[in-house]
């Protein structure tokens, strides 16, 4: 299955918020709005963790949530 809608679509919706958005992936921190990023880390069946911090966080946070689920990715928001 390819994710490159997924990957696309996750990071220009990252790019709309001022927030730093960063996934957690195993070890791995990886900024939201890096395409290159998303494709090293991005594969299907992980389990992610999606931190936000910033002036805009919970918009940022409700909205990648959406774009993740919109693509089938499992994904935790974490509240910190």
């Amino acid at each position: 299955m390819s994710n490159n809608a997924a990957i696309v679509e996750i990071s220009q919706a990252a790019g709309q918020f001022r927030s730093s958005i960063v996934l957690q992936a195993d070890n791995k921190y990886i900024d939201v709005k890096s395409i290159l990023g998303l494709f090293t880390t991005l594969v299907g069946g992980h389990s992610y963790e999606l931190h936000v911090h910033g002036p805009d966080a919970e918009e940022a946070k409700a909205a990648m949530a959406a774009v993740f689920a919109k693509h089938n990715l499992n994904i935790a928001v974490v509240s910190e």
